[in-house]
């Protein structure tokens, strides 16, 4: 599944998928919840939170082989995590120029 157009409903859905295929991944998921201090029961509650979700993608995007894994395992391009990261809150191109 590719989106040429992101819109922010997809970037979540997107999200969400990457949270599901994390939290599938024991050991990279306890590596997550180390970085980010979180528990499993915070990220149960900030599931539904764009700015959280970011960072989910923020961390999945943290490793090639994950990208790869996660998209492989979910039928994504492996440009639409980056795409759908760029749409939700924080996810913001800068433009050094």
């Amino acid at each position: 599944m590719m989106w040429t157009d992101m819109q922010r409903e997809n970037a979540e859905m997107v999200g969400l998928q990457a949270l599901a295929w994390l939290a599938g991944e024991d050991e990279l998921f306890a590596s997550f919840l180390g970085a980010s201090g979180a528990s499993a029961a915070d990220v149960t509650e900030a599931a539904g939170r764009p700015e959280f979700l970011g960072a989910v993608l923020d961390f999945v995007m943290m490793e090639d082989a994950w990208v790869m894994a996660f998209c492989d395992g979910s039928g994504l391009a492996y440009g639409v995590p980056m795409e759908a990261r760029a749409v939700l809150p924080g996810g913001q191109a800068f433009h050094w120029t």
